[in-house]
């Protein structure tokens, strides 16, 4: 159940009698298929000293890639510009078409921020690992007095 309807005015009558009759919103609209927010696959694994971050982003160089830790929130960003021209005899034609995306993760408080983080990218994947700070570090055990 949803409580919120999408109805586009720009399509056709017929493609929202679709979408009404099946219930499926956006599944056979046209904004769907060109959608301009897209985000690319995620993987977060943890292991015992770090947290390794693999971000499947085909088709980008390592230019394009934005990686910041900022008050304990890592943002990966990219954008990146394609340009083709085409010259004929009587006609050039030329495209341009811009890519990107920005992805923001909360980080645990285990996570040393002061630590150099480790990031690459190879054959259409960027990895990143953060290394974890001791386990010692974290517990601060303090005695009170009581007077």
């Amino acid at each position: 159940m949803t409580l919120v309807k999408f109805k586009s005015p720009r399509l056709p009558w017929y493609d929202t009698m679709f979408t009404d009759l099946l219930g499926t919103d956006r599944l056979f609209t046209k904004d769907f298929l060109l959608d301009d927010k897209w985000v690319p696959a995620m993987n977060i694994k943890e292991t015992d000293e770090n947290f390794v971050i693999d971000v499947a982003v085909p088709g980008f160089s390592k230019k394009d890639f934005n990686v910041v830790i900022e008050n304990g929130v890592l943002h990966i960003a990219a954008e990146r510009e394609a340009k083709k021209e085409e010259t004929a005899e009587n006609f050039t034609r030329k495209e341009f078409n811009y890519n990107g995306f920005t992805r923001s993760f909360t980080l645990p408080e285990n996570v040393n921020e002061d630590e150099k983080i480790k990031a690459n990218y190879k054959n259409g994947i960027l990895n990143i690992v953060l290394t974890k700070l001791p386990a010692d570090v974290l517990t601060h055990k303090r005695v009170i007095e009581i007077e």
